[in-house]
């Protein structure tokens, strides 16, 4: 199969999986809204929130998904490939926020606790740990394939451990009678979504940004370059990423001046691009080189 085909095909599974995420985590914030006016439990309201953002989100991602697959045009050369970058930095900045409201707010609930519904509260919390573990089960097979995945699967993963919290939060209710377990655990809550949305918030601007992809050291690709024959220096190097998986090179490369008299030119560009493609942990498929003659860099030599 070619690279295109795989790439279809993914997208094509990815898609599948977060219709289905999608699905259950909606299904899921129904029964805990439901739930945490029932029990007048914060934990659960905030999970419930948390639910609303990441079913949100997963429809985002299932949106980008679906952009992602379009071809490439004239006008779009890349396609929509980076609809994944924007929904993850939206996804992220949305949770963000609501990591630093729940925690704020747990804060000020812990001062002044409710009565809380324990039973009820337990049997939503498993109702919202099954959902979100058979959403992560679905999920983690594409986990790796693009930040919009990736973002995906993190909210899930995070509603999980939300769901884990009400229950414990629960049985600490009924069986204590502890009434604050409730506030502490959607601080908990919140405190596990920050750390998390924040490393995805980093990676995505980091592509936004074109910053050299995490794994590719820039310095190496430099010298693997020079140590290639017949190559005198190397400037004007820049390595970005259009989407995950697909880093982009480009770069000045001057050569013996010979080279471009004895037909020896286009033997060392297929050479660069042997080594960036082959001698890295991260394959660079798509780099272009201007190559120039050494009697053309009059004292750019050195970069």
């Amino acid at each position: 199969m070619s690279a295109d085909g795989h790439t279809h095909k993914a997208g094509t599974v990815n898609r599948r999986r977060l219709a289905i995420a999608f699905g259950l985590t909606a299904s899921v914030l129904v029964a805990e809204v439901i739930g945490a006016i029932i029990t007048g439990s914060l934990a659960l309201l905030v999970d419930a929130a948390h639910m609303l953002t990441d079913t949100g989100g997963l429809l985002v991602a299932l949106f980008a998904a679906q952009l992602m697959q379009r071809p490439a045009t004239s006008r779009r050369t890349w396609g929509l490939r980076r609809a994944e970058v924007l929904a993850a930095t939206a996804q992220a900045a949305v949770l963000l926020g609501v990591g630093l409201f729940v925690v704020i707010e747990a804060v000020q609930r812990f001062n002044q606790p409710a009565e809380i519904a324990s039973v009820e509260l337990l049997v939503f919390g498993i109702i919202g740990l099954v959902a979100n573990v058979v959403a992560i089960v679905v999920l983690s097979g594409g986990r790796g394939d693009n930040l919009n995945m990736r973002a995906a699967f993190l909210e899930v993963l995070n509603d999980a451990l939300g769901s884990v919290a009400v229950i414990v939060a629960a049985i600490v209710i009924m069986t204590t009678g502890f009434q604050q377990a409730d506030s502490i655990a959607a601080l908990l809550v919140g405190m596990l979504i920050v750390p998390r949305t924040l490393r995805l918030l980093r990676d995505a601007l980091d592509m936004l940004l074109e910053s050299v992809p995490r794994g590719i050291d820039l310095d190496e690709v430099r010298q693997h370059l020079l140590d290639e024959e017949h190559v005198i220096d190397v400037h004007d190097l820049h390595i970005t990423q259009i989407a995950t998986g697909l880093p982009v090179l480009t770069a000045h490369v001057v050569v013996e001046a010979g080279c471009f008299h004895d037909g020896h030119a286009p033997e060392i560009t297929q050479a660069l691009q042997r080594c960036v493609a082959e001698h890295f942990l991260v394959a660079i498929d798509h780099a272009t080189f201007q190559l120039e003659p050494a009697t053309a860099q009059p004292g750019h030599l050195v970069h």
